[in-house]
């Protein structure tokens, strides 16, 4: 794959290493009762000093008990350094606001409360009900129903009106139960 700076562009081998780009937000209440947005959605954040070209990558979504992944939303464009990256998720019936200009759209249908996001370093659909290290860029499991999450345990478990936020932005120890936190979507 292809990281990308001003101009110049960097091809990473098979064996170096994946830009550190994390998940920072997922929404899964979007369009649900008593949600304010139409949509569900997953936020990355690219906590690196250089843009990189997501072409190629995917998110990937699992049920929290489910063995295998049922959604995945290929991934175009590229997020800047220090910045963000919205793809909108699914439309419920509900929701009164629209989500902000995304940078990408899919048509996966998050769970509002419960399930697993993993962001991929391209388009090959993950197996099992936890992919192996390695496979992922990274991965977040949300409730305590989820039978894949990083660290000791899951992040926790979000509303119709809330979403699961890495607190701070960016941080990411690799432990899901307590790099994020519930919070109201922005």
């Amino acid at each position: 794959f292809v990281i990308s700076a001003g101009t110049a562009s960097i091809n990473l081998n098979d064996n170096e290493p994946v830009p550190a780009i994390v998940i920072n937000e997922v929404y899964g209440g979007g369009g649900n009762s008593g949600a304010e947005y139409k949509n569900d959605f997953i936020e990355l954040y690219n906590p690196t000093g250089l843009p990189v070209n997501l072409s190629g990558w995917s998110v990937q979504y699992g049920s929290a008990t489910g063995t295998t992944w049922t959604g995945k939303t290929p991934l175009t464009g590229i997020i800047a350094p220090n910045g963000y990256y919205l793809i909108q998720q699914s439309a419920g019936t509900g929701g009164t606001t629209a989500l902000p200009l995304p940078d990408d759209i899919g048509t996966i249908s998050l769970s509002g409360t419960a399930g697993k996001v993993a962001l991929v370093a391209n388009n090959t659909t993950l197996t099992g009900a936890c992919p192996a290290a390695g496979s992922y860029v990274d991965l977040v499991g949300f409730s305590a129903t989820a039978n894949c999450f990083e660290g000791t345990g899951a992040a926790p478990a979000p509303s119709n009106i809330t979403s699961i936020q890495r607190n701070p932005k960016g941080f990411d120890t690799n432990n899901n139960s307590t790099d994020f936190v519930v919070t109201n979507p922005p």
